[in-house]
């Protein structure tokens, strides 16, 4: 994470062309590597092994978004913990074949279902990405990027991958949150790719309120 000295980008202002050239823009961190990042691994027979709860959530191929909203009967929130350029973590540059002197868009969220943490969210954009009608992703607020990406015709997903998230691997704002497992894929608008991460809270996982 960057330092809160660091110059973040705010949720309103856009990428520019002289930022997605720069090899290293001026003001932002260089890290590439988190120390400690899970150990992301396509979908297989061992995960058989999860429970029927759990694999509902990990597998579902429709809009988590819209089950999160069916579940909450509407009461569905999104709250941004940050949006920067930066570069990614290293497993995230290999899954969107990405080289490693380029940036990013890294949006982090908490999605609450009445009120109650259920997901966090992890969005990494390319900037070469974001030109054209897809700049609107850098504009998303408090709303849910979710909804944008399902409502798109030229959507699609690739490459399901699963991991054990332990609490280290949240953003540090939400550490006290319970974490267990996630799920990570690619998305494609228009043929550009994004990566997006979602971590199921066991607020949401354990609960028998079907």
């Amino acid at each position: 994470m960057l330092s809160a000295s660091k110059q973040a980008v705010s949720a309103h202002a856009a990428p520019t062309k002289a930022a997605s050239q720069q090899a290293v823009p001026q003001g932002l961190s260089q890290r590439v590597l988190s120390p400690k990042e899970p150990n992301w691994q396509a979908v297989s027979f061992k995960h058989q092994n999860l429970s029927k709860t759990l694999r509902a959530w990990l597998l579902d191929p429709g809009s988590l978004t819209q089950k999160l909203i069916d579940r909450s009967k509407g009461q569905l929130r999104v709250e941004v913990l940050q949006q920067r350029i930066q570069r990614p973590h290293l497993s995230e540059y290999q899954a969107l074949k990405l080289n490693t002197h380029r940036w990013a868009v890294v949006r982090e969220v908490v999605l609450y279902g009445n009120d109650i943490p259920w997901v966090c969210a992890r969005t990494v954009i390319p900037l070469s990405t974001l030109k054209g009608s897809l700049r609107r992703l850098h504009y998303l607020g408090n709303r849910s990027l979710g909804e944008a990406l399902f409502a798109d015709p030229t959507m699609r997903r690739q490459g399901l991958q699963l991991a054990v998230i332990k609490p280290h691997h949240l953003p540090k704002s939400s550490h006290q949150f319970t974490s267990g497992w996630g799920r990570r894929s690619l998305f494609f608008l228009k043929n550009k790719p994004l990566l997006v991460c979602e971590i199921f809270l066991k607020n949401l996982t354990e609960s028998t309120d079907e």
